[in-house]
């Protein structure tokens, strides 16, 4: 009884909603403030008050600060991402499939403040760039919404048609220490890779460093969030046998999978691998729903 009063605790002092709220003001604090300080280094640079970073684009174009912000609400949605996990197994999956389109749309700042107006767009590199990513954040954009249609649908069917039994109470319950303790593996892979992105940046290698930037912590993060997608398929296995349930809990592990790989190449691929991961899983999830229209209709 004590360790679950115990866990709790923890459970409440991590992710409840009151938490949550906390959470969000201070990291949309801390967004603006970065935003400031970024946007100052650029013009101090501008200026020539600061000799810094003379190597770097990445302070040479007032569009490039809105790149920061971005990167602390990207940890929040990663936040949200754990939040939701004990709630639900699409809401979660939709999570990654935010936080990723967000990497995109972050990635787009960085690829305006480089861009070269040209008649020769096609056959300059960071145009192109600019090109795929603005084109995949559409579609990530419009694949999102009809999976978040297909899950609400899926929520509305289920709210009428189940009743909330004592084994799907445990499997909340056994979400919820698994959210919990994902909490500081966040941590620690955050504070972890943060430092070794200090430690490797100065001055003169910026620009290098900067290029790797994207994959910084997601990279890591998505390759633990394999491990709890397969988990949550094993732990599943003692609630239900379902065919379509499992093939759909198995479909959302192929698709972190990809999102995962993503991370490892760059270019058109990236993109490519992105847009694959999420069209999969909005095509399980369809599948998924038909299935099990099908079945109560029997």
């Amino acid at each position: 009884m004590n360790n679950l009063l115990s866990f709790k605790t923890l459970y409440d002092f991590a992710l409840s909603e009151k938490v949550k709220l906390k959470i969000e003001k201070i990291i949309l604090v801390i967004a603006m403030v970065s935003f400031l300080v970024h946007l100052a280094l650029i013009y101090l640079k501008k200026y020539t008050v600061l000799n810094l970073f003379q190597d770097s684009n990445f302070f040479d174009s007032p569009i490039a600060a809105i790149y920061t912000p971005f990167s602390f609400i990207l940890i929040y949605e990663v936040y949200l991402l754990i939040f939701y996990l004990p709630r639900s197994i699409t809401t979660y999956i939709t999570k990654q499939y935010e936080i990723i389109t967000l990497i995109v749309i972050r990635r787009i700042f960085k690829d305006l403040s480089n861009l070269e107006l040209s008649f020769n767009w096609f056959d300059i590199k960071n145009d192109i760039a600019f090109t795929y990513d603005i084109i995949t954040a559409l579609i990530l954009f419009f694949l999102i919404y009809v999976f978040s249609y297909l899950r609400e649908s899926l929520d509305r069917d289920s709210s009428l048609s189940s009743v909330e039994t004592s084994q799907i109470k445990q499997f909340i319950r056994i979400k919820k220490i698994m959210a919990t303790f994902l909490i500081p593996i966040f941590i620690f892979i955050g504070l972890l890779t943060f430092g070794h992105w200090i430690t490797d940046s100065t001055p003169e290698n910026f620009s290098a460093v900067l290029k790797d930037v994207n994959s910084l912590f997601f990279d890591e993060f998505f390759a633990v969030l394999i491990i709890v997608d397969v988990l949550l398929l094993l732990v599943s296995f003692f609630y239900t046998d379902q065919f379509h349930k499992v093939i759909r809990n198995s479909g959302f592990i192929i698709s972190t999978i990809l999102i995962r790989m993503s991370f490892s190449v760059d270019g058109v691929l990236n993109n490519i691998l992105i847009f694959a991961s999420i069209a999969f899983g909005l095509g399980i999830l369809w599948i998924h729903n038909k299935f099990a229209k099908n079945l109560k209709l029997e």
